[in-house]
Formats: structure tokens, C-alpha cells, sequence
């Protein structure tokens, strides 16, 4: 006999789906979920844009890719 953990999700059904729906419009309202969707969408967007041309996202901030910096550790010795 297999044990299956009761966490265990499986698969996410039609039923599954409307009742996180109806929790969603309940918990949030039906006027603030496509403001919220919209502001998910322009993430998604802005972060794959960030992603395929980084050098792009910086220069339209206005920044000059920062250079790297050399990290020094004093020494025990240096510390005396």
C-alpha cells in the first residue's frame, strides 16, 4: 500500500480552480483584480525584458553599468 502525504496536490481539477477564484474575488474585490493583473503583467514584462538585454534596462534608468569592485580583508596583521 502506497502512503500518500496529505499536502499532496495531484492534479488541479475545474472544481480546484473556482473555488480559489471565488476566494480570490472574495479576498480582493472584483474591482482591484485587473489592477492587480496589470501590475503582474508589467512585472513579468519589465523583468523578462531585464533578462534578455540587461545593458538595455540600464541605460534607459540612466545608469552606466557599475564597474566591479575589488573587496579587500584586512588581516590579522593589518589589524594591529
Amino acid at each position: 500500500m502506497m502512503f500518500i502525504h496529505p499536502l499532496f496536490l495531484g492534479k488541479i481539477g475545474l472544481t480546484e480552480i473556482l473555488v480559489i477564484l471565488l476566494i480570490v474575488v472574495i479576498f480582493f474585490g472584483g474591482k482591484k483584480i485587473p489592477e492587480l493583473m496589470r501590475g503582474m503583467g508589467r512585472g513579468v514584462r519589465e523583468f523578462k525584458d531585464a533578462m534578455e538585454n540587461p545593458a538595455a534596462n540600464d541605460e534607459k534608468n540612466g545608469k552606466e553599468p557599475a564597474a566591479p569592485q575589488e573587496s579587500r580583508k584586512e588581516t590579522p596583521e593589518e589589524k594591529k
